[in-house]
């Protein structure tokens, strides 16, 4: 009867730590870019074609961060929050979304902004403090992908909270930011001018 006592015993325990390990685990978080802010769009005569590349080590699911104070060459990727796309992709959906392009290769516009980025990530100060890093460079192409003009893209929005949660929060204002750049960039071509060729 010990015996039986003491094997029932061992198994309730078992199942406690089981359970307990189990209600630890935190679920995965899918992060997007947010939805459409309230922007004016650019009265345009023809469509603007949009294109947003990345390098392939910025093109996956992971959100990356760098920790500054460590080494800031180094990648980090958080283990429990990812994108639900590629972060070019969601961009481009996002700037598709906010600007009314549409997307490379899906009409026959007379000009493409293509965006390249070349970093986008949250970045570490010191533990508790960080803020996101959009670089890259964009360029307005014609009909004949000769470069019309081009700008640089260094944007930082400081992080609510020193996780993924916050990371993304900022990567997001961070693209805000980059959709009003474009906005009052185009709207200067214009006035100069420059975007003739795209019928604008």
């Amino acid at each position: 009867m010990r015996l039986i006592f003491s094997l029932l015993l061992a198994i309730s325990l078992a199942g406690c730590f089981t359970a307990g390990k189990r209600g630890a685990e935190q679920a995965l978080a899918i992060y997007d870019l947010g939805p459409q802010a309230n922007i004016e769009r650019q009265q345009r005569k023809q469509p603007m074609a949009i294109e947003v590349r990345a390098p392939l080590w910025f093109d996956s699911m992971g959100i990356e961060y760098r920790l500054a104070y460590v080494d800031v060459a180094r990648l980090h990727e958080y283990a429990k929050a990812r994108w639900v796309g590629p972060p070019a992709q969601l961009i481009q959906q996002k700037l598709v979304q906010q600007l009314g392009f549409v997307p490379h290769g899906q009409s026959r516009a007379n000009c493409v902004l293509r965006v390249d980025v070349t970093e986008f990530s949250q970045v570490f100060a010191t533990p508790e403090a960080s803020h996101a890093v959009v670089q890259g460079r964009m360029q307005w192409l014609d009909r004949s992908r000769a470069r019309i003009a081009e700008r640089d893209i260094n944007l930082r929005s400081a992080a609510s909270s020193p996780d993924a949660r916050g990371g993304v929060g900022a990567l997001s204002a961070s693209i805000e930011q980059l959709t009003v750049m474009i906005q009052q960039w185009e709207s200067e071509l214009m006035a100069a001018g420059q975007l003739r060729a795209c019928g604008a």
